[in-house]
């Protein structure tokens, strides 16, 4: 059968990415608390193209994925690249992971327990050298210092998303760049409360106001710490309760 793909292109260019998105499939993760959790999520698989192809074998995506089928984990990652190098006779390999992860959380004064979902990203790849992005993206509150200062009474507070990627010399656990995200905001939030825990959580954050540019500073302070974080980035996302734009800071280690 003739083999359209390995047929020389009209015009004789490496493309840097081809491979399929979107694909939605199981994963198994690494649960720091319950050893493994398992969930679903949005892949993306790439290689890179070279100039006398005109094409890639989509196909061969999709089976490399059904043969790790329950083994796509952290320790994986690696093998599974390696697999597509060889296989596509490709110089570097990319896989995408982005999914829902779960942690348990007890109410800080009536100890309701409750499931709160975190937005997790993989994103790995392998040429000469394997990188391997983690992001976590962890949601919380914080109450304005400005706010606080001017008003006779109360501060306005609002949602706000931590977004955390890091490059490690090893594993590092999801539940660790949580607790950092969450310690570095007026409070952290809860999937379930009841009212001696508002209470607690609206009192706790109007005693520690943060603004944005606080929140980035503190959590770049304690990953800076780290010696097992090669890279880092932290970015905070405000979605202000009396303006109709969000507040945003960022940084990264260079």
């Amino acid at each position: 059968m003739r083999d359209i793909q390995k047929e020389k292109p009209e015009f004789e260019f490496p493309l840097n990415k081809v491979g399929v998105k979107d694909i939605a499939y199981p994963l198994t993760v690494l649960d720091k608390e319950n050893k493994e959790q398992h969930t679903v999520a949005n892949i993306n698989m790439y290689v890179n193209l070279p100039h006398t192809y005109r094409g890639t074998h989509m196909s061969r995506f999709i089976e490399i994925l059904k043969k790790h089928r329950g083994q796509i984990t952290y320790k994986q990652i690696k093998i599974l690249l390696q697999e597509m190098k060889d296989i596509f006779d490709a110089e570097c390999a990319h896989i995408e992971l982005t999914f829902p992860y779960f942690i348990e959380k007890k109410a800080p004064v009536s100890g309701q327990k409750s499931l709160l979902k975190y937005d997790v990203k993989f994103d790995a790849s392998f040429g000469k050298i394997f990188h391997f992005i983690l992001q976590v993206n962890i949601p919380v509150q914080t109450l304005c210092p400005c706010s606080k200062e001017i008003s006779k009474y109360g501060a306005h507070n609002q949602r706000s998303f931590v977004s955390i990627s890091i490059e490690s010399k090893g594993l590092f656990w999801i539940e660790d760049l949580v607790k950092i995200g969450e310690e570095s905001a007026s409070t952290e939030i809860f999937s379930l409360l009841k009212r001696s825990d508002e209470k607690f959580i609206t009192e706790k954050a109007y005693d520690n106001p943060r603004f944005v540019e606080d929140v980035v500073r503190v959590i770049t302070e304690q990953l800076n710490k780290e010696k097992n974080i090669k890279w880092f980035s932290v970015g905070v996302e405000s979605f202000e309760s009396i303006h109709n734009h969000s507040a945003f800071a960022f940084y990264e280690k260079k």
